[in-house]
């Protein structure tokens, strides 16, 4: 893996389907797991495969991109030569779109140049999923494909992916097109917008799009050229999380619980790494009740606490009760505050007595710094 460059590129355009949780970090930045964030889990896929050069887009909101990665050091990316390159987007009059992947990847074209990797996978890091991508590449060099993608196949009797991409493929597994699941299948072949290509052909397309300007997005400009190169599929049989919205970063927070996804996320194929921060053990006092949870160090819990997950540094009152819910970094729950199927974003409070509740369908979300007080 060594002869590959990882990219980590996300679209913009998804920000405004989390709401105030993603007002001031992009999606890829969202508390996962008690201690991670969703990013962690592509790069370290990445590093645990043997690649040390990544290159990740960060799009405009950059300052808790920075905070959490820094030199790249917790996946031993803070090298003299290769390593953590962050590139933020770049507003020129010469692109029509100033969050078009293209746009972007064409203003970095040199770095791409001056690397000596041959190779370039591409991944979305808001789709998480354990790839074996060493194995994967040894397909795709094998193959003799110019281009490999990586799909999921996905068992969906009740269209609960409604719009998600469905990739065609034939027989021999060849790429024929890249469209919508609308429900009307009980099965789809779900793309993970995960690719290996020659890095000769990556700035090919990018320099004969951005000349031509037949498509913003690279997706769409690979897709115009399907007809002119080798494109075969890769299946990938494992677990996989799509965050889109609210709803899938909520559910996405309780597979963890799940050991089976917990183990093959957190074990298999090598550790997630992330920022690490010197917290001591949680303090259970003996009021506390707590089950079926996921509980991050730094935490004082005297009140119950059920099918949760609890990032570091939270407070949880007497007589208080916490129920399928996600309470964020050092948010407050104060003495007998009720809160069911929420989401407790970073510093966030619930008074004394005060009780919210939302749907699995559709959380309450407590934002940033805010507080909730008794009627």
């Amino acid at each position: 893996m060594e002869k590959c460059i990882g990219v980590i590129s996300v679209n913009n355009s998804v920000d405004n389907k989390f709401g105030s949780l993603c007002r001031h970090r992009p999606p890829y930045m969202l508390p996962i797991g008690g201690r991670y964030r969703l990013i962690d889990f592509a790069i370290s896929n990445l590093v645990n495969h043997g690649v040390r050069n990544i290159a990740i887009y960060t799009g405009d909101k950059i300052r808790s991109t920075m905070d959490h990665l820094g030199d790249g050091k917790p996946w031993d990316l803070n090298r003299r030569f290769s390593g953590l390159f962050l590139f933020p987007p770049v507003y020129d009059e010469r692109y029509k779109l100033p969050y078009s992947d293209i746009a972007q990847y064409h203003s970095t074209e040199i770095f791409f140049e001056q690397v000596k990797e041959k190779y370039v996978f591409i991944a979305n890091p808001l789709i998480i999923a354990k790839l074996n991508i060493s194995q994967a590449f040894k397909y795709f060099l094998e193959s003799g494909a110019d281009i490999t993608m990586v799909y999921n196949k996905r068992y969906d009797p009740f269209g609960e992916f409604i719009n998600v991409e469905n990739m065609h493929i034939d027989k021999e597994g060849r790429l024929i097109d890249i469209g919508m699941n609308l429900g009307t299948q009980k099965s789809f072949n779900h793309y993970l917008e995960m690719l290996f290509m020659k890095k000769d052909l990556f700035l090919e397309i990018i320099r004969e799009t951005i000349e031509s300007g037949e498509a913003h997005y690279f997706k769409e400009a690979l897709l115009a050229r399907k007809d002119r190169y080798k494109i075969n599929t890769y299946e990938f049989k494992g677990h996989v999380d799509y965050i889109r919205d609210i709803k899938t970063y909520y559910e996405a927070n309780f597979n963890l619980l799940k050991k089976d996804v917990s183990m093959e996320l957190f074990f298999e194929g090598g550790t997630i790494y992330t920022k690490t921060k010197d917290e001591p053990s949680t303090l259970y006092k003996e009021t506390a009740n707590v089950q079926n949870s996921l509980i991050a160090n730094g935490c004082v819990i005297e009140g119950n606490v059920d099918s949760s997950i609890i990032f570091r540094g939270v407070k949880i009152g007497k007589n208080a009760i916490v129920k399928n819910s996600i309470l964020m970094q050092k948010s407050v729950v104060e003495d007998g505050a009720i809160i069911v199927n929420s989401i407790l974003d970073k510093q966030a409070k619930v008074r004394k007595g005060a009780s919210i509740a939302g749907s699995p369908l559709m959380p309450y979300v407590v934002e940033k710094y805010a507080e909730v007080t008794k009627d």
